[in-house]
């Protein structure tokens, strides 16, 4: 697979940023994120960095801006917060078309494939699960005005921004009719819990989006911030759940590896992360389904992409089917926590 970038002029730009680049780069795409493409960047002494850009095609209003994810993790470089350190955002347009991160390389494994969980031991694949859920609480706890992130985003009602922003991506990506998904909309918009709590929001966090120790299974960094915001802690814990895949759910679908023995259930990472984090879960099952409605969106519109460039797509092959499973399995949780008769 190609590399979008020029890695010559790259070079030259990470060398006036203050880094050490020994002869010449090579560049790979790593991971399965379908949303900005990653790429491992290593010079010919060993060094190695990581360098994002948005992905190829049409792309959505508000999306992939790789400049506002260095700003967050930049902020979070003294917080607690396990994240890459950061080394700036290339402008230059020999580089490429667009904005392009470079961090720095943080040494571990991401748990994106089942081949991947499976060389963990089932202790470590517990042990992971929980962690997930303590890094968790360590995000929404930032103090985000001492960290430089009080106006990141507006303080508005969380769930309505989000039922609003995500409604739009929906129509600008759409590639066929969901009655059902836009019927799930309707339940979001009627079931919305009172809340006033005002965090940090990852936006994105799961198993995927983490690098890990694999013989302890502790995170080292958290990845893929471009879709952090400030809102309700709770909406973190509900997308986490809603990639979270349980023995016997979605045997096809993007995020089976969770499945595996060891691994601890939603309920367990629940409770965990409301133990570490000090709050209640009353309203978790709304934010849960809200999870899994974002996802399919997101799904819809990564599958959009695809079908728009094929070179977009990454390991995994996302089907309609996978989709409508999302969305089954989004009405399932309403159901279940009495949302929906």
């Amino acid at each position: 697979m190609s590399i979008e970038l020029n890695l010559k002029a790259l070079a030259v730009w990470m060398q006036a940023a203050g880094e050490a680049v020994v002869g010449e780069l090579t560049g790979i795409r790593v991971g399965q994120g379908q949303s900005n493409l990653t790429y491992r960047i290593d010079d010919e002494a060993g060094h190695a960095w990581i360098a994002r850009r948005p992905p190829l095609g049409r792309l959505l209003a508000s999306a992939h801006d790789v400049a506002r994810e260095y700003q967050i993790m930049s902020a979070l470089q003294e917080s607690g917060v396990p994240v890459p350190t950061t080394i700036g955002v290339c402008t230059d347009p020999t580089v490429a078309d667009v904005p392009v991160f470079v961090m720095a390389h943080v040494e571990g494994i991401v748990v994106d494939d089942e081949e991947t969980a499976h060389s963990l031991t089932p202790d470590v694949r517990r042990r992971l699960g929980l962690d997930l859920a303590r890094t968790l609480a360590k995000i929404h706890a930032v103090d985000i005005d001492a960290a430089g992130l009080g106006d990141l985003a507006s303080r508005k009602p969380y769930a309505p921004r989000q039922l609003k922003r995500w409604s739009r991506q929906l129509e600008e990506s759409r590639t066929q009719d969901r009655p059902d998904l836009d019927a799930l909309t309707d339940l979001l918009r009627d079931t919305i819990p009172d809340s006033d709590e005002i965090a940090l929001v990852h936006g994105d966090f799961h198993i995927r989006n983490v690098i890990i120790d694999e013989s302890t299974g502790g995170i080292r960094a958290v990845l893929d911030w471009e879709l952090s915001t400030l809102g309700d802690p709770l909406a973190d814990m509900g997308s986490a759940l809603a990639y979270w895949t349980q023995a016997g759910e979605m045997p096809d679908g993007m995020f089976a590896a969770s499945a595996l023995d060891g691994f601890p259930t939603r309920a367990e990472i629940a409770a965990e992360y409301l133990r570490a984090s000090g709050r209640d879960g009353q309203a978790l099952a709304f934010w849960h389904v809200l999870g899994v409605w974002k996802v399919a969106i997101i799904a819809e519109g990564v599958y959009r992409r695809v079908l728009d460039n094929p070179e977009n797509a990454a390991g995994t092959t996302l089907t309609p089917e996978n989709i409508q499973a999302m969305i089954d399995h989004g009405w399932d949780i309403a159901r279940v926590n009495g949302l929906a008769p």
